[in-house]
């Protein structure tokens, strides 16, 4: 585990340009923090450091979706559903559990018990009500990131 410390949605964009720049296919990303921590301004920055050209939005109401770059994004939000179910509806797990290309889920806290085996954690949380600061800690959940979870870290404390 590692974390970082921000002190603008630029610095937080930018973050997540450095986490584009070494993420690889098969991953998924998971995004934990409250409505406003900026999750989905990680996605979008995310996004177009892999070459995606359109509008990243957050899927609050599609509860999915799929951007096209150098690698296709899978982009979830969870926050709308209430049971296991509707994971199975969406087709979550064909996504999440041989992913091709990139998966990143907003509000997995929401079903932990439905997460793939292996997946990176990325909790945003805001140091205090009126400011811009942010901590940001990345973990490897399982086995298979955890070589990735050390270069990212010495690659983003390079660039950061």
């Amino acid at each position: 585990m590692f974390t970082c410390m921000t002190s603008s949605p630029e610095e937080t964009g930018h973050l997540a340009e450095l986490v584009g720049q070494k993420i690889r296919e098969g991953t998924v990303l998971c995004l934990e923090g409250d409505l406003g921590a900026g999750k989905t301004l990680f996605v979008q920055s995310l996004a177009r450091t892999l070459g995606v050209e359109g509008d990243v939005t957050s899927p609050t109401f599609n509860l999915m979706n799929v951007y096209e770059g150098i690698c296709r994004i899978y982009h979830f939000d969870l926050y709308r559903l209430e049971t296991e179910e509707e994971l199975e509806d969406i087709g979550f797990y064909e996504y999440t559990e041989e992913p091709e290309g990139i998966v990143v889920i907003e509000w997995p806290d929401k079903f932990p018990e439905s997460l793939p085996e292996d997946y990176i954690e990325v909790r945003i949380r805001k140091l205090g009500e009126n400011t811009d600061e942010r901590q940001i800690d990345f973990s490897s959940i399982g086995e298979k990131n955890q070589e990735f979870i050390k270069e990212l870290e010495d690659f983003v404390h390079t660039g950061h």
